[in-house]
């Protein structure tokens, strides 16, 4: 069994916001980066990353000094026309009423639909197994986005669970076990929260 710790990106401006941040590529903000050191982290022998500059800057404050591997498919979504917005701004977009009344199931216009974003992640997702297989390691993490570890446990964490049951608030995450030797597919197993600040409190939220 190879343990696998899916971790959000810390805190960025438009987190803070509230705004859909996609293909903006944010800096974390000032008080992002002081909560993640204050963070401590198990030690892996290497991090599969977003090449995102909030993933990449989060990577290198939890795990400093370790190998970090970039994986262009595990991106967060392009939000298109409601990119850097927030519900505030788009209250009063018919597109985006039609969006949050299909429950989220229409594509973002402009942008990816949530189908082929979530297929993606999942073949990024799979390319990293894949390499962390091929050189033997046995404990690895992923810095990613929101969007991006909900679509990867909705398809892999056993028992399932739907996409928003998967939230995870920025510098969080997820500790999991994937069997190597399972035939059939991937597989996920015993896959729990993931807390690197234990003075905080646990919680969810989408952006």
């Amino acid at each position: 069994m190879i343990e696998l710790y899916l971790v959000r990106h810390g805190h960025t401006p438009g987190n803070e916001l509230g705004r859909y941040v996609g293909t903006t590529d944010e800096s974390l903000s000032p008080a992002g980066r002081a909560a993640l050191r204050r963070y401590r982290c198990p030690e892996v022998e290497a991090v599969y990353a977003s090449p995102m500059r909030r993933c990449v800057q989060t990577a290198g404050i939890l795990w400093p000094g370790v190998p970090v591997y970039f994986i262009e498919k595990l991106r967060e979504c392009d939000f298109g026309e409601f990119e850097n917005k927030n519900y505030l701004e788009l209250a009063e977009n018919p597109a985006y009423q039609a969006w949050v009344d299909s429950g989220g199931s229409l594509p973002f216009p402009g942008g990816e639909s949530g189908a082929d974003f979530r297929t993606r992640c999942r073949e990024g997702f799979v390319e990293a197994l894949k390499e962390i297989q091929r050189t033997k390691k046995r404990r690895a993490a992923f810095v990613v986005h929101g969007g991006t570890i909900m679509s990867i446990l909705e398809a892999y964490a056993v028992p399932r669970h739907d996409f928003y049951h998967w939230q995870v608030k920025n510098g969080k995450g997820f500790c999991t076990w994937w069997d190597e030797t399972d035939e059939g597919g991937v597989k996920l197993y015993e896959t729990n929260g993931f807390d690197p600040d234990p003075g905080a409190s646990s919680g969810s939220d989408l952006r």
